[in-house]
């Protein structure tokens, strides 16, 4: 591991405040300039004793603004210490996770995969309307049939077409040669460049995209493309899973990835992440945003140091061995799951990196599906799917009273 390890309570809490005290303190300092404050101390009270061990509380209440991408350079000196730690757990992503060089990402914690997903669209619009002088019409995403819905908001708002490859129904692969006539139909449609959207764990399948399905036919083509992978979901799971990860910063064709800590990693909402090549995030930059120092370049704007932090935070508690046994701990019991639908003759999808199971409805009884909270693949109109999602809190204890209730309901 590059500087992924595991660390202490003491060494995280020492970490944590040593970089809190080289943020400005705006009751010891005098700060005229800029609109920002600790939390109002009539409602939070950064004195208690409590908060000498709870530094991710007391990084709220100091509430840092981590505005903009401390990877690049310049940032606001206001807060440079906490936004160390920042810049610390992209590079952790970045190299220990997703396997890039050494110091060639950029990147940030954004308000969730959406907005990563769309940092990713945005940057390259931009790239391709500035560097090969294209039309809106002429640049289209390109995702599957199961990608997330973040894909059609970002083409709406940034009125471009988006491209839906299908998909199988049992294998949840994408159909190649439906996606060949698709593209034929793009080209002559004026589509010359292409953002690529390949799904590391679908959020309703845990299916995850071949990458060279798309690029053989781009390439085919002719047409320029730009590769994203939707980790949102997978990011945490399937670099530890999967036997030979190929969705990763070691290939070439992919440029930016996001993941979201806010779903496998337990942090807070509003901790998904954006990691990108270096070089790519100038396509971002908002020049007008010259009253901040080092300007910015994310969708979001202002966000919480509070929520890097606890990223940072959790992963440095498990360590790169811990975490690796989470996951597989995690996707022994989604076996068990299966072991126990293949008996019950259950019609189910899974991929074998994953820790997400999606049944067919038909053999699941709506007050089932009810009673254990298993989410439908649509709540308008009859659904065709259930997925169960194995997190932390979902133990064989939890899954076998599901099991037995779904046999005595099969046998009637």
């Amino acid at each position: 591991m590059h500087i992924w390890k595991k660390l202490t309570t003491n060494q995280i809490k020492e970490h944590v405040f040593s970089a809190l005290q080289k943020n400005v303190d705006y009751n010891e300092r005098t700060i005229l300039g800029v609109p920002a404050s600790h939390l109002d101390e009539k409602v939070f009270n950064r004195d208690m004793a409590f908060l000498n061990d709870a530094p991710f509380l007391s990084s709220m209440v100091y509430n840092p603004n981590h505005i903009g991408c401390h990877t690049m350079g310049e940032s606001e000196a206001f807060f440079a210490g906490t936004q160390e730690i920042e810049k610390e757990l992209i590079e952790i992503v970045a190299v220990d996770i997703l396997k890039s060089k050494p110091h060639q990402c950029d990147g940030y914690v954004a308000s969730g995969g959406t907005e990563a997903n769309m940092q990713a669209m945005w940057i390259y619009r931009n790239y391709f309307i500035k560097e090969h002088k294209a039309k809106h019409h002429e640049i289209a995403i390109l995702c599957s049939d199961d990608s997330h819905y973040s894909m059609p908001k970002a083409a709406n708002i940034l009125n471009i077409p988006l491209i839906s490859a299908k998909v199988d129904d049992n294998t949840r692969v994408v159909d190649e040669v439906a996606l060949q006539q698709q593209m034929n139909e793009a080209k002559r449609n004026e589509i010359k460049h292409v953002v690529v959207i390949a799904n590391m764990m679908t959020t309703m399948f845990g299916s995850v995209d071949h990458l060279t399905t798309y690029t053989d036919v781009l390439k085919k083509l002719d047409i320029d493309y730009k590769v994203h992978v939707d980790g949102a979901y997978g990011g945490f799971v399937y670099p530890f899973s999967a036997e030979n990860p190929d969705l990763l910063l070691d290939n070439p064709e992919i440029t930016s990835v996001t993941l979201d800590a806010h779903k496998m990693v337990q942090a807070p909402f509003g901790t998904g992440i954006f990691i990108i090549r270096k070089g790519w995030m100038q396509y971002a930059t908002t020049e007008e945003a010259q009253y901040v120092q080092g300007m910015d370049a994310t969708v979001i704007g202002s966000r919480s140091g509070a929520n890097a932090i606890s990223i940072w935070m959790i992963l440095m508690t498990y360590g790169p061995h811990g975490w690796f046994e989470k996951i597989h701990l995690l996707n022994y019991r989604t076996t068990w799951l299966c072991t126990k639908l293949d008996e019950l003759g259950v019609d189910y999808y899974r991929h074998p990196a994953s820790n997400l199971v999606t049944m067919r409805a038909s053999f699941i009884p709506e007050d089932i599906a009810h009673k254990y909270g298993i989410v439908p693949d649509t709540h308008d109109g009859e659904a065709q799917w259930y997925k169960i999602v194995v997190m932390s809190h979902v133990t064989v204890d939890h899954l076998l009273p599901f099991i037995e209730d779904l046999q005595e309901a099969l046998k009637s």
